[in-house]
């Protein structure tokens, strides 16, 4: 399994998996957490969730499929903005902590910018890091102009991820806000040995409309493979980035963990290119 490289050297998955919609029915729970245990097996075994998700659903199906196997899995949550305050964060994290039946979260990333002051969450972040709760923070959701103001704060340069929407259909950080991830994270002197790792959220797209894509299941026929996994294989070829592709179900997570295996010609790529062009110009950051 290809890794990407965090602060102090840890490496994680490249490819993990994401849990958004998980825990909204009683009656997929089984299967959400057999989904999730499978994946761990597979050595997906980083999991992003959300207190957002399900309101919190999401972190207790986390909770049952990370069950006696805390220590092989890296667990990425987020909190929502207006919980980001000085006075709120804390509470947030205890809540998640509760649901996730853990100790410690290994990164705790703000959904998105609210109203409380960046430099106020980053230094309670800090905080929880100091007091043993996170193990890293980082961010969601940010374009280059939030991150060149997080790097202007006390201790922002700590920031350890900032989560996107990237896939095939939505390129639009590849006009600036991947390329400063890159600086920042090989040129700064500021960030010296730290890796701001980028993870992609909804890498295979949102509905079923990229995976119809003739071109995309064209190449797939060639590589013997899916339209899903040639969409996460085309995400998964830049360095540095995570994909959290969601799979409720046992048949999707081994789709996803054979993605890893697939490489993509020069000609794969500039046929995906034409299909999907990349921006030509600056453009802003997409949300779901």
């Amino acid at each position: 399994m290809k890794t990407v490289q965090l602060s102090d050297g840890e490496r994680v998955p490249a490819l993990g998996q994401g849990t958004w919609r998980m825990g909204e029915n009683k009656n997929s729970h089984a299967d959400e957490v057999a989904a999730l245990r499978l994946g761990i097996d597979l050595g997906m075994t980083l999991i992003d969730t959300a207190e957002m998700y399900g309101e919190g659903s999401a972190e207790k199906v986390v909770a049952d499929a990370i069950d006696g196997q805390r220590d092989r899995v890296f667990v990425v949550t987020k909190v929502y903005p207006h919980n980001a305050s000085r006075t709120k964060l804390p509470k947030a994290c205890e809540r998640s902590l509760k649901r996730l039946r853990i100790e410690v979260i290994d990164l705790y990333l703000l959904h998105w910018r609210g109203d409380v002051p960046l430099a106020e969450t980053v230094e309670t972040f800090e905080q929880l890091r100091s007091s043993g709760k996170i193990r890293y923070w980082g961010v969601s959701n940010f374009d280059v102009e939030d991150m060149k103001e997080l790097f202007t704060i006390e201790n922002g340069t700590a920031c350890a991820a900032n989560q996107v929407l990237y896939n095939l259909q939505h390129r639009e950080i590849e006009s600036g806000l991947l390329p400063f991830h890159e600086q920042s994270t090989n040129a700064s002197p500021a960030r010296t040995n730290h890796q701001l790792a980028l993870m992609a959220y909804s890498p295979v797209g949102h509905g079923r409309g990229l995976l119809e894509n003739a071109t995309l299941k064209k190449i797939a026929k060639r590589h013997d493979g899916t339209p899903a996994q040639i969409a996460l294989a085309w995400v998964l070829r830049q360095p540095g980035v995570i994909a959290i592709p969601k799979a409720s179900n046992e048949t999707h997570v081994r789709d996803n963990a054979q993605a890893t295996e697939i490489e993509l010609t020069k000609k794969d790529l500039a046929k995906m290119d034409r299909e999907f062009p990349p921006p030509k110009s600056k453009q802003p950051l997409p949300v779901l």
